[in-house]
């Protein structure tokens, strides 16, 4: 039986991770996205895998994509009342990944 693995991570974290599979012999498709809190960037990577190795790559992923706080700038505020509306940095954590596993009824290699 086959899973599929489908990573979302943020692009700083991309070229590392893909290295790593690479150096695991992982096979990955990789694609660009877009979208999340602060609409940066990010890759979907896309690993059709066997059952029994599903758990080694979750645990590449996990040891390569990890989280960190990132200072950003408040949004501006549209209040239009007579207080003093200032931006000031707001700390929000980032990286880590998002991660589907999904079964696959069927696979072919054409």
């Amino acid at each position: 039986m086959m899973k599929l693995v489908i990573a979302i991570v943020q692009d700083e974290d991309s070229k590392k991770l893909n290295e790593t599979f690479t150096k695991n012999g992982v096979r990955s498709t990789r694609l660009t996205s877009t979208g999340g809190f602060m609409r940066a960037g990010n890759s979907t990577f896309i690993v059709g895998i066997e059952d029994n190795k599903v758990d080694a790559v979750i645990d590449i992923i996990e040891d390569v994509c990890s989280t960190r706080v990132q200072s950003i700038m408040s949004p501006p505020s549209y209040d239009f009342n007579f207080e003093m509306n200032l931006n000031y940095p707001v700390d929000v954590e980032v990286g880590g990944a998002t991660v589907f596993i999904l079964d696959v009824d069927q696979f072919k290699k054409i």
